[in-house]
């Protein structure tokens, strides 16, 4: 793959760039990048607001086929977009999960009928989607999910909970990994779902997490419905088709992470040097190295992207900015000394000691780092696996 930007992929740039400049403005640049991890609940009607005005002027969906709503764009172009967006400092996205998710996991598994049906109100941003996979006794081992749905007529009737579900509380539609054939073997019976979240049966719980905020949540299915056309693949097929939309969540996107990472890190830096901290040889040492990682990083995202359908490769990324994320935290409050112990008078966090309270779940979330060694070793360097 060729990593640099042609003539055309800087034009584009210069595009979004003016885009930006001219539509973010007024309530939508008082916002700044509110909205992210640990921060979800910050603007959100402006953010969604925000959400629309994207899909307006065709920046939702620019990788999709034209024939879908899309533009077509390049990888690069992609790229480009996304690394615009975060220097920007614009709203964390509301619908990450259904633009970067379930779309491109519809375009590469669904029907026609579900792709007319479901891409144009995330194009708009007019649907807002959540992901149910983890559950109590399933989160890293997916393949052990219990939430079951049964065949009654033209409906799946599902049972079951989920949790650490990202934006229940706010979504109109959710997929579903949820056991369809009892007795197949574990991955052989299980059906990805589309469950509307506006009906009887559901009840969704927020969590309150370190950060003080909720933005995960228990979601419980109580004879919940959805028609049986709203199966993704063939029943039974439900694995293949979530381990795609895995292979999505770890895509393009991640670029606009890591412009994201970067900023961080020139914070850390800013205040080590205002500290004056950045004279100890230990802490210069560990922003060189993060600094160092960073780069490495960006390469490696790169390089993945060429990859059709990434399997092997995902893992390798998530493992790397999982953890580099989670140092950078400890990074932080290493600099910030003894003051990162307290909270402000309102008892509000600030910016970096919610970088290292959420950064302790990276590592979790999104597949653990113990299942991605485990993926890594067993399927590229072909070790055992017992």
């Amino acid at each position: 793959m060729d990593l640099r930007f042609s003539a055309e992929d800087e034009a584009f740039r210069a595009e979004v760039r003016g885009w930006l400049d001219q539509h973010l403005v007024g309530e939508f640049a008082a916002l700044g990048d509110a909205g992210g991890p640990g921060r979800e609940h910050e603007g959100f009607d402006v953010r969604r607001a925000w959400e629309r005005l994207l899909g307006e002027h065709g920046w939702i969906g620019l990788g999709w086929p034209s024939e879908h709503g899309g533009r077509a764009a390049t990888l690069m172009q992609q790229v480009v977009f996304h690394e615009e967006y975060a220097r920007a400092r614009a709203p964390h996205r509301v619908n990450h999960i259904g633009e970067n998710l379930l779309a491109p996991t519809l375009l590469a598994c669904g029907t026609d009928e579900q792709r007319r049906r479901y891409l144009p109100p995330i194009r708009t941003g007019d649907e807002l989607w959540c992901q149910g996979y983890s559950e109590p006794d399933a989160g890293s081992d997916l393949a052990n999910v219990k939430t079951r749905a049964v065949r009654d007529g033209d409906d799946w009737v599902v049972t079951g909970q989920k949790v650490w579900t990202s934006l229940a509380h706010v979504a109109d539609w959710c997929f579903v990994l949820a056991r369809t054939d009892p007795d197949a073997s574990k991955h052989a019976g299980l059906s990805y779902l589309l469950v509307p979240m506006d009906q009887p049966g559901i009840e969704v719980r927020p969590i309150v997490q370190m950060t003080g905020t909720s933005e995960f949540n228990e979601v419980f299915f109580d004879g919940a419905r959805t028609p049986v056309t709203n199966v993704v693949g063939a029943p039974g097929d439900g694995w293949r088709v979530a381990m795609a939309t895995l292979g999505f969540e770890r895509g393009v996107a991640t670029l606009g992470q890591q412009v994201g990472f970067a900023r961080e890190l020139d914070t850390v830096i800013t205040l080590a040097r205002e500290t004056g901290a950045i004279d100890d040889p230990y802490i210069a040492d560990r922003i060189t190295q993060a600094w160092i990682e960073l780069r490495a990083m960006r390469y490696t995202a790169l390089r993945m992207l060429a990859v059709e359908t990434p399997g092997v490769e995902a893992s390798i990324a998530k493992l790397l900015w999982s953890g580099w994320h989670q140092r950078l935290g400890e990074l932080a409050m290493l600099v910030r000394g003894q003051d990162a112990t307290v909270a402000g008078a309102d008892g509000e966090l600030d910016e970096l000691q919610r970088l290292y309270l959420f950064s302790r779940a990276d590592t979790i979330y999104g597949g653990s780092d113990e299942i991605q060694r485990g993926i890594i070793a067993t399927r590229l360097l072909g070790l055992p696996r017992s």
